[in-house]
């Protein structure tokens, strides 16, 4: 009877931890776009800022604005709504930059405003829909859902290491 006791010990603590891996809700610092609200992991995240000029390089991407000196390190700054094709970005006393620490990389995104930090569980995350050719979904982790809230969930690492992006080398693997 002891050993079996013993036994049922040893599979319980052993099921304790990968059930908890399992069910680790995630934080996302939920941001807008346009109409859309979307989410990054909160980990990626340096620091928030307001939109302040930048100094635009030759031949950079529309949707690179320029770079900015933070604390004397020269950060690109993106706007997310040119990137995704959002029609024209204005810019006032509600847009962000979110400083993210990327692949060992500082890079700023600018966002219409940012919203708060949200707490998912697994359950509240659902697959990003297959779109087809049309729409390149690397990138999204998928939608997170909270009552009547729908986010759009980045991989910003993913995001931002992509090919058109240009600002990230690419791991060799």
């Amino acid at each position: 009877m002891d050993a079996a006791t013993a036994s049922h010990d040893t599979l319980s603590k052993a099921g304790a931890p990968g059930a908890a891996v399992r069910q680790a809700p995630s934080e996302f610092l939920a941001f807008k776009l346009g109409a859309e609200e979307y989410g990054i992991d909160i980990q990626k995240v340096q620091e928030l800022r307001g939109y302040d000029a930048v100094t635009r390089i030759a031949n950079a991407p529309e949707h690179i604005k320029g770079v900015v000196n933070l604390r004397g390190i020269i950060v690109p700054i993106i706007d997310m709504r040119i990137k995704f094709d959002l029609g024209e970005p204005t810019y006032d006393q509600f847009t962000v930059v979110i400083v993210l620490n990327v692949a060992g990389r500082i890079v700023g995104m600018v966002v219409d405003s940012v919203s708060d930090v949200i707490t998912l569980v697994s359950e509240q995350i659902k697959p990003a829909p297959e779109m087809g050719a049309a729409l390149d979904t690397d990138y999204l982790i998928g939608l997170g859902t909270l009552d009547e809230r729908m986010l759009i969930l980045v991989d910003i690492e993913q995001l931002m290491a992509s090919s058109e992006m240009g600002l990230i080398e690419e791991k060799a693997h």
